[in-house]
């Protein structure tokens, strides 16, 4: 393996060490590149969680998009990690190795110690390997790394940190985690909500270069705060606070590595730094590969609204079809996209460059723009309504209704409760209506 150790040539830790390969963290590394640029997605690499060069087996899986392949994956990981505990149980019994299969397992532990073998019974963990992912996650990423990397370089940081998407989300602006977090950096809405715009209209977790903007003041904080990119860069995943009480506690990263234990700083945290180096080494060989082709970024222009602005006026201006607007201005959520509510002032659209477009630029009619938002409107449950009666009753879809109120999958209301309906009301159905006061575009809705 080339040893990642990257020298500061700027930024805020010149001269000095900003990304250091410690000896302890080595095997990890080593274990992550094998992750990213060995083992696919269907492979699982069963390993101990605690000592990751302790590698017992791959299984080979069947293609994930195949009929029944999550219960017949699952049988097959289950079964391998019962071979496995059973050696383990066996070498902690006292019981000699045998098999040439048992020598290799009691091989992995020098020392040969009962203990060490019935831990490691209970410490074995599986890795669905990333190579195809990467992969992928790599090309994506052409269509954005310059620009990101001149972002990272405006606010005085490392350009390396332009890489830290490929442990995040390969590079896919459209990643949701389970958690709720969202674009190529995973924020979550509360987090997000901290360094961007996130309402009902706009998400810029969605926009890569929007988000990459709050990435890089986020990661500007933790630095400041701990003063290290190791420690910075596991503050991302774990947070500055915890990170900040593990330094008093444990006074820098190796001790944190090799020491750190709580409810929350577990294998993704401990890992998350190492994941980090083995992506920048794994991505950088990739993209010297002549026979990858990376994706290209788009020819744009930004043009920021004088005003409110409705999305149907846009694109008949400028002849845009509703799929290529919705792809160069990914922040804007449907609302905004259905015409439900105006593209709010100032933001940022984003369009082809090219002469045509420029020249319509300079021609935008001043009736596009409308100097407030469109109004949001309130009806209050009654007793016997349901969400699809007024959904009906409004002529808007239940979805609609349940989106703009963040309603459960089960969509429940109660008596008196306020919901938003969205879009532009009929005068006839106005009775039991109330305005509702328009929103600073930035806050959230």
């Amino acid at each position: 393996m080339t040893l990642l150790v990257v020298l500061a040539t700027g930024g805020l830790a010149q001269g000095r060490e900003r990304f250091p390969l410690y000896p302890d963290i080595k095997p990890n590394v080593r274990f992550w590149e094998k992750i990213y640029s060995r083992y696919t997605t269907r492979q699982g690499v069963l390993h101990d969680k605690h000592r990751l060069n302790i590698i017992y087996t791959v299984v080979d899986l069947v293609d994930w998009n195949s009929p029944g392949s999550v219960r017949i994956n699952r049988e097959l990981i289950k079964l391998a990690r019962r071979h496995y505990k059973k050696i383990l149980a066996e070498l902690g019994a006292g019981r000699k190795p045998v098999t040439r299969e048992e020598k290799r397992v009691a091989a992995m532990f020098p020392a040969r110690s009962r203990l060490a073998f019935r831990r490691a019974r209970d410490d074995i963990r599986l890795q669905i390997g990333q190579k195809d992912r990467f992969l992928q996650g790599v090309i994506r990423s052409g269509a954005y790394m310059h620009s990101i990397k001149k972002i990272f370089i405006s606010y005085g940081l490392p350009a390396e940190l332009a890489y830290l998407p490929h442990v995040e989300s390969s590079y896919n602006p459209k990643a949701y985690s389970k958690a709720g977090a969202a674009g190529i950096w995973q924020f979550t809405r509360a987090t997000g909500r901290q360094y961007m715009t996130i309402n009902r209209i706009i998400d810029e977790r969605h926009d890569p270069l929007l988000s990459t903007r709050a990435a890089a003041r986020f990661l500007k904080s933790n630095y400041e705060q701990l003063g290290s990119w190791p420690l910075a860069l596991t503050a991302y995943n774990y947070g500055q606070a915890g990170m900040e009480r593990a330094l008093r506690e444990r006074k820098n990263y190796e001790n944190i590595f090799n020491n750190h234990r709580t409810r929350l700083f577990r294998f993704a945290s401990r890992n998350f730094y190492s994941e980090f180096l083995a992506a920048v080494y794994t991505a950088r060989k990739l993209e010297k590969n002549p026979a990858i082709i990376l994706d290209r970024p788009a020819a744009t222009l930004t043009l920021r609204l004088r005003g409110y602005v409705s999305v149907s006026d846009i694109r008949a201006h400028f002849k845009i079809s509703a799929i290529d607007f919705s792809r160069l201005n990914p922040a804007l959520r449907k609302p905004a996209l259905a015409g439900e509510k105006y593209i709010p002032k100032g933001f940022p659209v984003r369009l082809p460059a090219n002469r045509r477009i420029r020249r319509l630029v300079a021609n935008i009619p001043s009736r596009f723009y409308h100097s407030r938002q469109i109004r949001d409107h309130e009806y209050i449950v009654r007793r016997g309504d349901t969400v699809s009666a007024i959904a009906r009753r409004y002529r808007i879809t239940v979805a609609k209704l349940v989106r703009a109120n963040n309603l459960s999958r089960k969509a429940a209301i109660r008596i008196d409760q306020k919901l938003k309906i969205p879009g532009r009301i009929p005068v006839k159905r106005r009775e039991h209506i109330t305005l509702l006061r328009t929103r600073s575009k930035f806050q959230p809705d």
